[in-house]
């Protein structure tokens, strides 16, 4: 895990550090190939430069965030926004179910979106897998 993530995740809550944990660890074991950065002020993974995966802390939750979500196949992820994220929210450690959590991640990886020329195709997105 990045250092940055790492501090991210210390300056949380103890219930919220420990949700933090945990993403960040099946994050990393999942996508060990992927780059881990602070982007916009929250932990971020990044395949080949295009984000797929993060989360941030919210006012009431932890919000787990794939930026290509809406377009997996497996379950449990509610739409967020207009392009093809979606999301999972959680409020306790013990509602990251790992096997599920493990199935997205998979799919993060071949259902990718790309986000990373946005801005150079004026908001419109193309698929990359």
């Amino acid at each position: 895990m990045h250092a940055d993530t790492a501090r991210y995740n210390d300056a949380q809550t103890p219930e919220e550090q420990a949700i933090c944990q945990k993403l960040a660890e099946q994050i990393d074991r999942s996508l060990p190939e992927a780059e881990n950065k602070i982007w916009h002020g929250h932990p971020v993974w990044f395949l080949d430069g295009n984000p797929v995966v993060g989360y941030s802390k919210l006012k009431n939750d932890v919000c787990l965030l794939f930026w290509s979500g809406q377009s997996f196949n497996e379950p449990g992820l509610e739409k967020e926004g207009s392009f093809k994220a979606a999301e999972a929210r959680y409020t306790a450690v013990e509602q990251v179910d790992e096997k599920q959590l493990q199935r997205w991640l998979a799919e993060s990886r071949e259902v990718q979106w790309d986000y990373k020329n946005l801005v150079k195709r004026k908001g419109r997105l193309e698929r990359l897998r």
